[in-house]
């Protein structure tokens, strides 16, 4: 029988006009890359509101702080249930820089409108959906990504 995993991550949408925060993935072989929001595991005992600044802080460079609650969302692959709580943050200070020894090989700022043509990971969609619709809620639809319905 497979064992059942829960994972619990923090994720932030941080907005500069109209430009967005990336941090890119890189498999642990290194030949996998796609584009995600800063964010991560949340660690035992952590919250996730300063899992979400200790995460920006660790893939970016920049000090941060939380602004609001966007929402969560849940998603089941395989003998995986994520859940990922995200938030709209603001960069605060820092110099931005790649992640040293982590899950993530840049930081970059990109406009928003040219997403869309980039790698990224479904949960880049969700956040930036959560942020522009602000649902009562907290919850948006599963998200398309490269033509694939994604939760």
């Amino acid at each position: 029988m497979t064992a059942l995993r829960l994972r619990v991550a923090a994720y932030a949408v941080c907005r500069d006009r109209d430009r967005v925060l990336l941090t890119r993935f890189v498999s642990r072989d290194r030949t996998q890359r796609h584009w995600s929001l800063p964010g991560g595991g949340v660690e035992h005992g952590e919250d996730p509101l300063d899992a979400v600044v200790r995460e920006i802080a660790e893939e970016t460079g920049h000090t941060s702080e939380v602004e609001r609650l966007l929402g969560v969302d849940s998603r089941t692959r395989d003998d995986l249930h994520s859940i990922g709580v995200f938030y709209r943050a603001r960069v605060t200070g820092g110099t931005l820089r790649p992640e040293v020894d982590g899950s993530s090989d840049l930081a970059a700022w990109h406009p928003i409108a040219e997403v869309h043509a980039l790698p990224r990971a479904a949960l880049v969609d969700i956040g930036l959906r959560l942020d522009r619709e602000r649902p009562l809620a907290g919850h948006v639809p599963p998200i398309r990504v490269d033509g694939l319905l994604r939760h």
